[in-house]
């Protein structure tokens, strides 16, 4: 009978990969694995699962346990993937997008999502968005327009508000500095509440 494991901090293809390699060392296999989540073959013993807990802990992830906290986890996978892979956050309807993934009311989504992180889906949304932006604006191969357009934002005037008010400086500012600090996905929306 197979499980399904929430992953806390399972954002990225490296993130996935390193799983993958923790999951092999507990001879644990998968039929599945997206951002945050894996589909195990069968369900492992306490002992396996207590074993996989300290190795993932060991690498900066965590398993997740109870209802509200998988929920909440998987809202973050799929805000990121949105965001950072799929690269359609500017294209997508956020509520109808997490309901249709989740199956689940969106106006339920957003107060859990509230009510446990401190800050509001649409906002956790829009700091992954910026620190996309970011992430182009390092690259230095498109406009403030094309990473506007890109990032969801209606302008490279609308993207250069909500930047600085979020960040303090303007995405040219951004640019110029060599600083350019960034924050690791897994951190977006900590440092701001």
């Amino acid at each position: 009978m197979s499980t399904t494991l929430t992953i806390r901090n399972m954002v990225c293809d490296r993130c996935k990969a390193a799983v993958g390699r923790l999951l092999q060392a507990q001879r644990l296999g998968w039929t599945r694995m997206d951002l945050g989540e894996v589909e195990l073959f069968r369900e492992p013993l306490t002992t396996e699962l207590d074993a996989l807990r300290f190795a993932l802990r060991e690498e900066g992830f965590d398993l997740v346990d109870g209802r509200e906290s998988v929920i909440i986890a998987r809202i973050k996978a799929a805000i990121v993937n949105l965001v950072h892979h799929e690269g359609t956050s500017g294209r997508v309807k956020l509520g109808e997008h997490l309901s249709g993934l989740l199956h689940k009311e969106y106006s339920g989504l957003t107060a859990l999502f509230t009510q446990v992180e401190g800050i509001t889906i649409e906002h956790f949304f829009l700091l992954q968005r910026l620190e996309r932006v970011k992430e182009l604006i390092n690259y230095g191969e498109l406009t403030f327009s094309e990473i506007a357009d890109r990032t969801g934002f209606s302008s490279a005037a609308h993207l250069s508000t909500q930047f600085k008010q979020l960040t303090g400086m303007t995405p040219s500012a951004f640019k110029n500095s060599h600083a350019a600090a960034r924050l690791g996905l897994d951190k977006v929306g900590r440092a701001s509440s």
